[in-house]
């Protein structure tokens, strides 16, 4: 057995530069480089090993540590789990940052290495700058905080500890039904110590992404529960996407003429104008989808964990007689709402559904076309509407003042745009392969509700964790991992506020990205929320403190955002007509540069959700009439809700 001696970081680096996945024959470098910001916590270990010898894995410089663990993550989204970026940030604020970041990737099933530096093992210097001391315990550190949002978790306090810290670490990052954030965390003292690492250790490993197939067992429970149902619908959730499973959801679907809905994480595994695609389910969902779930006496979920927003808290499947069946790679996920369990890949899964199902037919009758063509016509409306003086009743029709609203809103920005007709805009006039990307506020509901797909794996949206701030920052690693396509950021200016860092590095790294601004000076979303549910608008809109109350209720705060994004370098469009926005639009796909839109958007103006229902906590006292019957109307819901 021969021996190498090198650092642990020097090492750590050698092991990742030799990491590869294999899926379906096909071979793929699996870690294809670093996000890194330097701090005395990692750039004399780690950052030393990659000015030495970084091998193939290409270094990038983040701004901020959480936008750059997002960009990690919309790299490793966008290639569907196959290949990621790691990232390392110094020890204290530098590795805190990340962990929102680490929470993301967990919730979203998507997988993300951290290697943030750590305090001293030896505790000579102790303490050092930036390091938090616990008295009860000196062996805590801010990196322990990663423990309650990592899939893996591991502290490297000896060199020889290294090898298999990172055994495990590929073992869950590379595992369909285990995979999520993985934290390796470094003390900076061992980081550089020298230790005669073994050389198998840095040997090419190739990483196998089987596919699962069903027992026999399972597979015979799940044809029988098909066989006795009537109006089957399928949900589609990321873990189909991520199998590539489109195909075989087509041959099954199409044979027995079953209709799919999609999740926010399915949504572009299959085009919107397929037949049989219903559109989004649940809370955020579409009118066509929403229509055939209360009828269904069967739910097929593949590759979806039945988030409260996919089930409408457990209320939107109203048939007395549904039942459920769980297609998934992940046990714990297949065991979800008492369903019968069919534990495989989704591909794998798909095929062996299609191939045993004799003689089955449905009695959807046309009830599918039916909700399509509801659908189509639903979405021409809501793309059409415009702001007329006279009789506009905007789509979020709540008890603001509308008509003081929208005149100091116009008074300010010479703006009357609806957010509703810019995405029909947008949604005609993008190019048919961009991939558009968002994460929180309205946006996500607005996109599953009314945006058509038109190519695949072209609707890239974070919404297991609806981090504000993922969008601009994971738009630079989905175009990282997809340079060929065009790619569209849909924001709100609550959430680009909230983090922006990485379009900065977007334009250092020559990536293209197009930030979509819709300013409505609201974090619109939540103040919908809680208008609906018997509030007034209280510190959701982004306004002025007036002296006379002392309250945030004065004048709207205006923010020029192409101000900003110009002050970057990046190429800017201030748009307050449709017509600025289509000339802005042809435009800015010449540019090479990162370009951001800022168009400034009616508040209020937001698709409106379909027979759907949110379980929030509200209060169950209230001097409010409305919140009153809020909470009254809660009780009702909850009544006719499945309980777990």
């Amino acid at each position: 057995m021969g021996t190498i001696r090198l650092t642990t970081a020097q090492a750590l680096v050698k092991f990742l530069d030799n990491q590869y996945l294999n899926v379906d024959g096909v071979e793929t470098k699996f870690v294809k480089g670093i996000f890194a910001i330097f701090g005395h916590g990692n750039v004399l270990g780690l950052g030393q090993a990659l000015e030495q010898d970084s091998g193939d894995l290409v270094v990038h410089q983040g701004r901020n540590e959480q936008g750059m663990a997002h960009a990690a993550i919309g790299f490793a989204k966008q290639s569907l789990r196959r290949q990621i970026i790691a990232c390392t940030s110094s020890v204290g604020p530098g590795a805190a940052n990340m962990i929102t970041a680490a929470a993301t990737a967990t919730a979203n099933r998507i997988p993300l290495l951290l290697l943030p530096g750590d305090v001293f093992a030896t505790r000579q210097p102790d303490p050092v700058l930036q390091q938090i001391e616990q008295s009860h315990d000196l062996s805590i550190s801010t990196n322990d905080a990663f423990r309650a949002v990592s899939k893996y978790w591991d502290r490297v306090s000896r060199p020889e500890q290294l090898m298999t810290a990172c055994i495990n670490a590929l073992r869950v990052l590379t595992d369909p039904a285990e995979t999520g954030a993985v934290t390796i965390a470094l003390p900076q003292d061992v980081q550089g110590e020298a230790w005669d690492f073994p050389d198998y250790f840095f040997q090419k490993r190739v990483h196998r992404l089987d596919r699962r197939l069903p027992t026999a067992a399972q597979l015979e429970d799940a044809l029988a529960l098909i066989a006795r149902k009537h109006k089957p619908l399928i949900i589609v959730g990321g873990g189909l996407k991520y199998s590539d499973a489109g195909n075989a959801l087509l041959k099954f679907a199409e044979r027995f003429n079953i209709p799919f809905a999609e999740t926010q994480a399915g949504k572009g595994t299959i085009v919107s104008d397929h037949p049989l695609n219903v559109g989004g389910v649940g809370e955020t969902g579409c009118l066509a989808a929403n229509l055939l779930a209360k009828e269904a006496d069967l739910v097929i979920g593949i590759g979806t964990r039945y988030t409260d927003f996919t089930t409408a808290s457990k209320w939107i499947f109203q048939n007395p007689d549904v039942s459920y069946l769980n297609l998934n790679v992940s046990n714990f996920d297949s065991y979800k709402l008492d369903a019968v369990q069919l534990l495989a890949d989704a591909r794998e899964g798909l095929t062996a559904l299609e191939s045993g199902l004799q003689g089955f037919e449905n009695h959807w009758g046309g009830q599918i076309e039916l909700s399509q063509s509801k659908l189509l016509k639903e979405t021409q409306r809501v793309y059409a509407a415009t702001y007329n003086t006279d009789d506009f009743i905007p789509e979020i029709a709540d008890h603001a003042d509308r008509e003081a609203l929208f005149a100091e809103f116009e008074r300010l920005t010479k703006s009357v745009l609806t957010q509703s007709s810019v995405l029909g805009t947008l949604n005609e006039q993008l190019p048919k392969d961009a991939v558009i990307v968002a994460a929180a506020g309205s946006l996500p509901g607005d996109l599953q509700r009314v945006w058509r797909t038109k190519d695949y794996n072209s609707y890239h949206v974070e919404y297991g964790y609806s981090c504000m701030g993922y969008e601009v920052n994971a738009a630079l690693g989905v175009k990282l991992a997809q340079p060929q396509r065009e790619v569209y950021v849909m924001v709100g200016d609550g959430s680009f506020m909230m983090l922006h860092s990485e379009l900065v590095t977007s334009i250092q790294e020559g990536a293209k990205i197009n930030v979509v601004l819709l300013d409505n000076m609201t974090n619109g979303c939540i103040n919908n929320l809680q208008m609906e549910h018997g509030m007034d608008s209280f510190t959701t809109e982004f306004r002025f403190r007036n002296p006379e109350g002392g309250k945030l209720d004065g004048g709207f705060v205006p923010v020029d955002f192409a101000a900003i994004a110009g002050g970057y370098g990046c190429k800017t469009y201030r748009i307050t007509t449709l017509e600025q926005l289509e000339a802005a639009l042809i435009d800015a796909q010449k540019q090479t540069v990162s370009v951001l839109f800022d168009i400034k958007v009616l508040p209020k103006t937001m698709v409106h959700k379909y027979f759907s229902w949110w379980h929030v906590g509200v209060a169950q006292t209230s001097t409010s009439t409305r919140t009153q019957e809020v909470a009254d109307n809660l009780n009702v819901h909850i009544e006719q809700a499945r309980k777990y």
